[in-house]
């Protein structure tokens, strides 16, 4: 049990950072960042692709250290990302070096949490290994709440966005430290690595798996780059500080999002093919009412926290999915998923960008909703697998 308070403590640290502010906070402070560095739309959704572009390539550079030295280095590292990531965006003077300090935090989200499958894999339990990857995963819940305090004092008290990004930064270093003391007694030799090839993973078996990540990367990337600056630009709240908005945003997101934390206990009540309809129903309602009701308390409280229950229970459903389709490859079935996330986080605003440039807002976030209701109807229980793939599984395929 010492592993498992261990490994989930330090992965639910790890994903604070990684996709709270490391991911999740150049959505968050949007609105500031248009006024400090005049940009439209269209630079808004590039920025945001570039970070999750970040995301993908820390995934690919996390296996490859993953299966040369174990865990701990692409978790360390990750962290590492995150720390100099968010000192230079508390420092940027100007437009490309805010990106630049946008990718590389957010290449700590690709580094820093796929390795968590593997650790959980070796060092814990086959009963207990759900609950500690929905912990792992459930973590983006806290660190974007703290985030949203975060920018909710900044308006509140009249504090820079610079000094957010930099408690973001200091918060990040104390998470370093945090999992190096985690893993510093854990193997950092080759018994990390996965013997099988990526190879394995290319069948029909996968693909609903692939599916479903590219759909929530994709819905997910909309939302957190463009509806808090959508609720803006509608007029915010009625009694509040329009520049709250964003903070009450995230807050919302990231605590009710915390009901991620029961994933695996909804899995077995519902089926995985349910739970997941249910979570792209999620994703399709949150982005349709930030159109329909950009301006109401209950619009924003509602969309933000179905687009917290969608983003952390898809995660987390991810996480423990790959990992029982392929339990000898935990670490890559789980990025295969992930790598099809980020493809969608890194199209998916880009295209938004333009989009809502070029034919407005309610276009593009029912675009989105379309592809999630879609992916949804698709889902079937023979097209999900919750258990392992077997020799005569990729025969018949």
């Amino acid at each position: 049990m010492r592993r498992f308070w261990s490994l989930s403590a330090a992965g639910f640290a790890a994903t604070a950072i990684g996709f709270g502010p490391g991911r999740m906070g150049f959505g968050l402070f949007v609105p500031e960042f248009r006024t400090a560095f005049s940009m439209s739309t269209t630079a808004v959704g590039l920025v945001s692709s570039l970070g999750f572009l970040g995301f993908f390539i820390g995934l690919l550079i996390a296996q490859a250290l993953l299966d040369r030295r174990g865990p701990r280095a692409p978790v360390l590292c990750g962290l590492a990302a995150a720390t100099f990531g968010m000192g230079i965006v508390a420092l940027a003077p100007s437009l490309p070096v805010l990106a630049g300090g946008v990718f590389v935090a957010a290449s700590s989200a690709g580094l820093a949490w796929s390795p968590f499958n593997n650790a959980i894999h070796r060092f814990v339990s086959e009963d207990d290994r759900p609950a500690a990857l929905s912990m792992v995963s459930t973590g983006t819940g806290i660190g974007v709440a703290l985030a949203g305090l975060a920018a909710f004092a900044m308006v509140i008290e009249g504090i820079s966005w610079r000094y957010c990004w930099g408690f973001f930064t200091i918060a990040s270093a104390v998470a370093l430290a945090g999992n190096w003391l985690a893993f510093r007694d854990m193997e950092t030799d080759d018994s990390g690595r996965q013997g099988q090839g990526w190879g394995v993973l290319a069948q029909v078996a996968t693909r609903p798996l692939v599916l479903v990540g590219f759909t929530y990367g994709t819905v997910s990337a909309i939302y957190i780059s463009f509806a808090a600056d959508h609720m803006v630009t509608a007029g915010g709240l009625a009694g509040m500080d329009v520049r709250a908005t964003p903070a009450l945003v995230f807050i919302c997101y990231g605590l009710i999002g915390l009901t991620g934390l029961w994933t695996g206990r909804l899995r077995n009540l519902l089926g995985l093919s349910m739970l997941l309809r249910l979570l792209m129903l999620a994703g399709a309602v949150s982005l349709a009412l930030v159109v329909l009701m950009p301006g109401s308390w209950g619009g924003l409280i509602l969309s933000a926290g179905l687009q917290g229950v969608h983003v952390m229970m898809t995660s987390a459903v991810l996480a423990f999915w790959s990992e029982r389709m392929f339990p000898a490859l935990p670490s890559r079935s789980f990025t295969v998923a992930l790598l099809a996330a980020a493809a969608g986080s890194v199209l998916g605003p880009a295209a938004a960008g333009v989009v809502s440039d070029a034919f407005g807002a309610g276009v593009m976030f029912g675009g989105a909703a379309a592809l999630a209701v879609a992916t949804g109807l698709w889902l079937r229980p023979s097209h999900v697998q919750d258990y392992p793939v077997t020799e005569e599984d990729r025969e018949a395929a």
